[in-house]
């Protein structure tokens, strides 16, 4: 039996990681993983060599390093980073979503040029074709999209068939990761800790980037979903019950207050009206965003699918 070699952009990511520790704990002895990174010193990059993948210097802005690390992959897994730190001569040059466009046809043209056999792109849905005609949507990037970071990957979902890829499209949502950093409890003046988001009652899909990997994994050993777009998440939960999952896990009363998302968008950090947009479309367009989104099926493709509160039992020392 021949070893199918897995070429992982983002390795030492939360995506990329992911899929390549869940390749790495395969013990059938069928795949093997590639880790692309820009920094095989990191001591990410470290950490994987030593269980076992082989780390290689690659770069989406440099597309011959690609074009190499991709040589003699059986499959891929591409993710690109929206959110990446920029230099201010970068982020002069073009724009985030500008980024993310050029670096997927960079990854599909290598992906076609290299023969890659099955490639997972990590994308989401475009946002635009939902809220067409609406002037209380900002645009953003000079009038292109709503939310970048969704319409770019969506966007960028036509390269890899314009170039002949044999491609799963893998859309993924909220990270139930964000808890633990960018939108951790905070403690208000009064004592209590308070999750803040735009989402009033409606529920938000929450998932694991373990899961991400996990699934990922899963398609890649299933050719019979080239073409396919699967879409995951681990829960559906409303902030109210996330508050309530985040409460018991972590002994204390966490609240869930649900701003306005004109109220969101005037938030004092970058990207907040990014943000807003983003939740009013996960709010706005809930049911057929959950709903493609069917947890029974996931659970079929990946039975190790994790909830928030199995998530939460396995990351409560990272509340501490």
């Amino acid at each position: 039996m021949s070893t199918k070699l897995i070429a992982v952009v983002g390795a030492t990511g939360a995506q990329g990681g992911a899929v390549a520790r869940a390749i790495l704990a395969d013990r059938s002895g069928e795949y093997a993983v590639r880790a692309l990174t820009r920094n095989p010193e990191s001591a990410k990059a470290r950490e994987l060599a030593a269980a076992g993948a082989e780390v290689v210097a690659a770069d989406l802005d440099d597309e011959a390093s690609v074009r190499a690390a991709f040589e003699g992959a059986y499959g891929a897994y591409v993710v690109t980073n929206y959110w990446a730190p920029l230099t201010p001569e970068q982020e002069a040059a073009r724009t985030r979503a500008e980024m993310e466009l050029e670096q997927a046809e960079t990854a599909a043209r290598a992906a076609r040029d290299a023969g890659v056999r099955h490639l997972v792109w990590s994308t989401l849905e475009d946002t635009r074709p939902f809220f067409a005609g609406r002037d209380d949507v900002p645009s953003l990037d000079g009038g292109r999209y709503k939310v970048p970071h969704f319409d770019a990957k969506g966007e960028a979902d036509a390269l890899f068939t314009k170039y002949g890829v044999p491609t799963t499209f893998l859309r993924t949502t909220f990270y139930f990761d964000a808890f633990v950093n960018a939108m951790r409890p905070t403690r208000n003046a009064d004592g209590t800790l308070t999750i803040s988001f735009p989402m009033g009652d409606r529920r938000l899909s929450g998932v694991s980037s373990d899961d991400i990997g996990r699934s990922a994994f899963a398609i890649l050993k299933r050719p019979d979903l080239i073409g396919a777009t699967i879409s995951i998440a681990g829960d559906h939960l409303t902030g109210t019950q996330y508050a309530e999952a985040l409460s018991e896990a972590l002994g204390e009363q966490v609240m869930y207050h649900a701003p306005t998302v004109e109220e969101y968008r005037e938030y004092p950090f970058p990207m907040a009206v990014e943000m807003a947009n983003m939740f009013q479309f996960y709010a706005e367009n809930h049911d057929q965003f959950t709903g493609a989104r069917d947890l029974t099926k996931i659970r079929e493709l990946n039975p190790d699918l994790e909830s928030f509160a199995t998530w939460l039992g396995n990351h409560r020392d990272e509340f501490e």
